[in-house]
């Protein structure tokens, strides 16, 4: 593959395949909550930032996952993952070309980005800014981030938990939970403490399913990750250590859920996620047995859409709810 002609086309079903549309749903669930969160416990939405708001979110997923599939094809040191596993290989696609595509919706994210906070407020340039050196920094640089292990942390807390504040924060006004704000000469940097308590608290199953999601793959990408000299927190704690750590942070969930209902963050039909617990010690039992990206990988995904979309209609109801019997 050294020439330009050799490489094959990207068609639609190899770009699918090549940002992992199946997986995008760690991006989109949070984004979702958040709105559903806005709603219900602030009473206020902004429409037109949150369309604007999904575009470029799903704008950074597509490029995260892109860029990704293009660095671990240049940086990759087993030449059979290399020419077998990774999709640019694998199909003989032109990495310059893949690249491009992808700076295209990173481009795309950081215009919208802009806009946004020229409707909202200055600080959220530097919240995006930071999300967008995560993004960027993952898989690029010298020492890039997924070869140490920080890819869960970063996973969980950029995509699942900074989606979730984000999107509640384009939709309520800035007073309410916190803002940079000028009055020239002067400018001052003011939050609620309390309100941003409460956000940490409803937005922490978005960091341990989003981030148990990235920890699953690590798990079932350990021997060729080690082959490809990516060290990710699997290797550093063990198989079986990992999988402890796995289990625990999905029973945390329902432990956050709980507390959240009787605090009065979350409304009580949040309580409908423990029907879901048999299913998901189900899907924690089969990924414990092995860990296979092929097939018991499937079931962290499953995990996060079972909880969250349980999550997002208990969310759903009691917005109805209220608005029926205010």
């Amino acid at each position: 593959m050294t020439k330009e002609t050799t490489f094959k086309p990207m068609t639609f079903k190899l770009f699918l395949e090549f940002i992992r549309l199946n997986a995008k749903t760690a991006s989109a669930i949070p984004f979702i909550l958040g709105v559903l969160f806005s709603i219900y416990y602030f009473q206020e939405v902004n429409w037109i930032n949150s369309v604007l708001y999904f575009i470029a979110q799903m704008a950074i997923a597509f490029f995260v996952t892109g860029f990704n599939n293009v660095q671990d094809y240049k940086l990759a040191v087993d030449k059979h993952y290399r020419d077998t596993y990774n999709i640019i290989g694998r199909e003989h696609l032109s990495p310059r070309r893949a690249l491009n595509l992808m700076l295209f919706f990173l481009v795309l994210a950081c215009t919208l980005g802009v806009v946004l906070v020229w409707r909202t407020n200055l600080l959220l340039l530097f919240m995006g800014g930071a999300g967008i050196f995560i993004t960027i920094f993952y898989t690029y640089g010298p020492i890039p981030f997924s070869r140490f292990p920080l890819g869960e942390l970063l996973s969980g807390v950029a995509e699942g938990f900074g989606v979730f504040f984000i999107t509640i924060y384009i939709n309520v006004l800035p007073q309410k939970i916190m803002g940079l704000f000028f009055n020239w000469p002067n400018f001052n940097l003011s939050g609620n403490l309390l309100v941003i308590i409460v956000i940490i608290l409803a937005g922490l199953p978005n960091i341990f399913t989003v981030g148990n999601v990235m920890f699953a793959d690590n798990m079932s990408d350990l021997p060729q990750d080690i082959r490809n000299k990516r060290f990710t927190l699997p290797y550093y704690m063990g198989i079986k250590r990992s999988l402890v750590l796995y289990s625990w942070l999905l029973y945390l969930c329902f432990v956050c859920v709980t507390l959240s209902v009787v605090l009065g963050v979350l409304p009580p039909e949040s309580l409908l996620v423990w029907l879901v617990l048999p299913t998901i010690l189900k899907n924690i039992r089969t990924f414990r047995k092995e860990q296979v990206k092929e097939t018991t990988f499937e079931t962290a995904i499953q995990n996060l859409m079972f909880f969250q979309g349980v999550q997002i209609l208990a969310l759903l109801i009691a917005i109805i709810r209220t608005q029926v019997f205010a």
